[in-house]
């Protein structure tokens, strides 16, 4: 006879998964609904280019809008193993092709109501990349995104998958990569039409995050006024350049996050 004890262990533990698989099925839907923009046609995958693009039967090149991949060779055989040979939708706010030629698109497997991105941020082969897609969109795959961090799946598997901002020389390593920084802002200064977020007191070695002025109106329109981040945890994305140390400009609002513990 199962003790009263483990009985309650094991309402507890199934109670948890439900909870965990509604929250995952929550975040799924959220995502079907919120990235579902307008047809952009229809096309069978023929072939993989990269960890974010592929090629139709048609002979369309199509890149995975939304996101970018957190690692190119793993990227690519994830994306392989979900798309190759498969029927896919395309939907998006806009289809003009990228320098390269390629359509942007939210991708959507024959009878999935969820895009491929979204399922590509679950398993944590893929980071948000805060391209610009509508807000409620931007919102959904940050849930996606952050279901996978913390099940530490995929990249997030890897404590070095964040970089510490206190720590150059690692994110510089990274440079010409999309990469996830966290830090505490130490002080906010104005430098002709740049401010600059420091996180360190050298200002020529340690990193930085620069807002040009044209950005700031956006900024402040969302409650993330730059001088008041001075002291604050942040988390931002985007691509490192060397400037003397390591540098990552904002170019969308979305690509900074507030932390907890001030």
């Amino acid at each position: 006879m199962r003790s009263f004890a483990t009985t309650t262990q094991f309402g507890y533990a199934h109670g948890v998964m439900i909870a965990c698989c509604s929250i995952a099925f929550a975040n799924h839907a959220a995502a079907a609904a919120a990235c579902a923009f307008e047809p952009q046609g229809e096309g069978r995958v023929t072939a993989v280019i990269d960890a974010r693009s592929f090629r139709l039967d048609d002979g369309r090149e199509v890149r995975l809008a939304g996101i970018e991949p957190a690692d190119k060779a793993k990227g690519a055989a994830a994306l392989s193993a979900i798309l190759t040979g498969r029927d896919v939708t395309l939907r998006g706010e806009d289809d003009a092709p990228d320098r390269y030629g390629r359509q942007p698109a939210f991708v959507f497997l024959t009878g999935s109501e969820a895009p491929v991105q979204s399922d590509l941020l679950k398993q944590g082969d893929a980071l948000v990349s805060a391209d610009g897609t509508s807000k409620d969109c931007a919102a959904a795959l940050s849930a996606a995104e952050a279901e996978a961090r913390q099940a530490k799946r995929g990249t997030w598997g890897d404590p070095a998958a964040i970089k510490n901002a206190e720590s150059p020389g690692d994110i510089l390593s990274g440079i010409g990569r999309f990469t996830v920084v966290e830090g505490r802002v130490l002080s906010v200064r104005q430098a002709g039409a740049t401010t600059y977020l420091n996180f360190g007191r050298n200002w020529t070695r340690d990193f930085a995050v620069t807002i040009s002025r044209r950005m700031i109106p956006a900024f402040e329109a969302a409650g993330l006024a730059p001088k008041s981040l001075e002291n604050r945890r942040i988390r931002v994305r985007g691509f490192i350049e060397a400037r003397g140390g390591p540098r990552m400009e904002l170019l969308r609002v979305g690509q900074l996050e507030m932390l907890g513990g001030n």
